[in-house]
């Protein structure tokens, strides 16, 4: 049997475009399920958001979002979660940081750190705290 954990991201009416935007930085497929598909709309104006979406892309990456209901609550608050993503070398590294520095605010320029040749911070155009950098083998204490 295998687990894997996939970061879910919640949204107020922004989870379609977040998840094409992720889409066009990491390539993949998307899919999404509206309120409507799934015969779930409680709110006419809220039909055509995501209930459910995911971005599965053939190096690894996967994400999934929603659109809370505005019934519910929903406070993406602050520094609730990180995503971290890690890569294998600084070419794969830098081009996925240039994708979603597109309209970001670097909390942490892209640059060595003493724990990786590359490590970086960014909060994306969708308020999402990337922490992004190039994997490499700890030393044991």
């Amino acid at each position: 049997m295998t687990v894997s954990a996939v970061t879910h991201l919640n949204f107020r009416g922004e989870a379609r475009a977040a998840l094409t935007f992720y889409r066009s930085v990491f390539g993949g497929d998307l899919a999404l399920v509206t309120y409507k598909d799934a015969g779930a709309v409680q709110d006419p104006s809220e039909a055509d958001q995501v209930m459910w979406g995911q971005v599965d892309a053939p190096n690894g990456f996967r994400v999934m979002a929603y659109d809370v209901p505005g019934n519910l609550p929903w406070d993406q608050g602050e520094n609730a979660f990180f995503v971290s993503l890690r890569g294998g070398s600084a070419d794969e590294i830098s081009d996925l940081w240039a994708g979603l520095a597109d309209g970001a605010t670097v909390v942490r320029p892209l640059g060595p750190a003493p724990w990786a040749p590359l490590y970086g911070m960014l909060r994306d155009r969708f308020e999402v705290t990337w922490v992004v950098d190039v994997a490499q083998p700890y030393p044991a204490p």
